[in-house]
């Protein structure tokens, strides 16, 4: 790294997104680091302007903050998501730019059948009819208050065909589902390996998002989309928030065009009162997870790991998993 320094500066802006057990590896170069547990977006700016290397999990580096930070070369990012990073300033200022690739892989998609799972069996729904004493009024051994369906045999339509969605794809495959990759929105002939995406949400069971959040991907399920789904699917959403209409999807839910829905990101994290989700809080059909399906602790630890390889692998020249 072409520093004028002796020791590079490393600013690490929102160590608190990792959790405590969390282990950093050794940094293998004279350094030195500055860690905050968060940084809200009005501070980024100051802490960074003396940084040579800033690590980010979701605090936001602005063009204003990239431009104030005269030493920086390289921004590593402790997610796989970059939205959160001026690209455009970053390119133009010649900094190096990384991000995690794979630390995912299994957690991801044990998360996305975890949620289909509990909503095909309607799980939610009997835990509170149980709590309730709907089990003791019933006065035999099981009740039937609740819809519960198999996956064998049934569609799966899945939004990106990346190592994620693929993942989902095997995984229902040994489920004995029949698998769909959706093609790109708008274009319909991408070949043997997709099917057509209107046919996709008409023909799906359970559809399953695994794309980024891009200009092309926001909304990619909109309101004229939900009218398509002839199988009332499921609706999972483990990838990014605005990739669905969050309006369309209460008024799809309500209107009963979709059968449930499970979602672990949101356009807004946490939701607040005024966010569309929050009056499904107590519908036994929708779930909504705390942006948590990336966060196995088997995957921090590899996501923690890969970071500092990022960090180090930049400093001797290297530059790895550059996006």
């Amino acid at each position: 790294m072409n520093s004028p320094r002796h020791k590079p500066r490393i600013v690490f802006l929102d160590r608190e997104t990792l959790p405590p057990k969390t282990t950093l590896k050794p940094i293998p170069f004279e350094h030195e680091i500055e860690i905050f547990g968060q940084t809200s977006p009005e501070h980024v700016a100051q802490r960074i302007s003396d940084a040579d290397i800033v690590i980010t999990n979701k605090a936001k580096v602005s063009k204003a903050a990239i431009e104030g930070a005269k030493h920086l070369k390289l921004i590593a990012i402790a997610a796989t998501g970059t939205d959160n990073v001026d690209l455009t300033t970053c390119k133009e200022r010649g900094i190096t730019v990384s991000n995690i690739r794979g630390y995912a892989v299994h957690t991801v998609p044990e998360h996305t059948f975890a949620l289909i799972f509990a909503l095909r069996r309607s799980i939610v729904a009997y835990r509170e009819s149980v709590r309730s004493g709907r089990w003791e009024d019933s006065g035999q051994f099981c009740f039937f208050d609740h819809p519960i369906k198999d996956l064998a045999g049934s569609t799966i339509g899945i939004i990106g065909d990346g190592v994620l969605g693929q993942a989902v794809g095997n995984i229902a495959r040994s489920l004995n589902m029949t698998v769909r990759f959706a093609s790109h929105k708008g274009k319909p002939s991408m070949g043997p390996l997709y099917t057509e995406f209107d046919e996709v949400l008409k023909t799906s069971d359970v559809i399953s998002l695994h794309c980024p959040l891009l200009p092309e991907t926001r909304n990619i399920i909109d309101e004229a989309d939900f009218a398509k789904m002839q199988q009332k699917p499921l609706i999972i959403n483990t990838a990014r928030g605005g990739l669905v209409n969050e309006e369309a999807l209460v008024r799809a839910l309500s209107n009963g065009l979709i059968s449930g829905a499970g979602f672990d990101v949101a356009t807004e994290e946490p939701p607040g009162a005024s966010h569309p989700f929050s009056s499904l809080r107590s519908t036994h059909n929708f779930i909504l997870t705390p942006h948590v399906a990336w966060a196995s602790e088997e995957a921090i630890q590899s996501l923690a790991d890969q970071l500092i390889d990022n960090v180090s692998a930049f400093v001797r020249g290297a530059p790895r998993n550059m996006v």
